[in-house]
């Protein structure tokens, strides 16, 4: 049994996949628990205000946090846009449907990102790029930071 759970219920051997008895499954999900996409969208929601508001506390312009927050805007809507659309229950089981839903939340996250970053000036004023990209680039190390997260829980 052990044997099979290291393997993550597949055999070397063959191509022929094992099937897991219900206590192995159990297992082997408690061993690999699933992170929520919420919470890595609450994450980077809580980096955005705290860069934002280093931002103003350094700076002491409001024009700069407004930015900064603007630049975790960016990172934050379309991710939740790819969390709601990702997570929501499709009709029936089909897998090819998932894909395809997937990869079309994939293309509506970076259009939406694309066009936030093209508003940006006429949206922001007066607009501070480096707030904006600091934020930004912070607010989208969250994902790397959520799996490494995700890595150590599971261990």
């Amino acid at each position: 049994m052990r044997e099979r759970l290291d393997h993550g219920g597949w055999d070397d051997e063959d191509d022929e996949p094992i099937p897991l008895t219900r206590l192995e499954a159990q297992q082997l999900k408690a061993r690999q628990p699933s992170l929520s996409p919420w919470r890595v969208i609450a994450a980077q929601v809580a980096v955005g205000g705290v860069v934002a508001a280093l931002a103003w506390l350094v700076t002491g312009e409001a024009e700069v946090a407004w930015s900064a927050l603007y630049g975790a805007a960016i990172a934050v809507v379309p991710g939740a846009l790819m969390a709601r659309g990702a997570t929501r229950q499709i009709p029936g089981n089909l897998p090819g449907l998932s894909a395809v839903s997937l990869l079309s939340w994939s293309f509506v996250k970076i259009a939406v990102s694309v066009v936030l970053l093209w508003l940006a000036p006429r949206l922001v004023q007066p607009l501070s790029w480096p707030a904006l990209l600091a934020a930004l680039v912070l607010c989208l190390q969250v994902y790397w930071l959520a799996l490494l997260w995700r890595g150590r829980r599971a261990k």
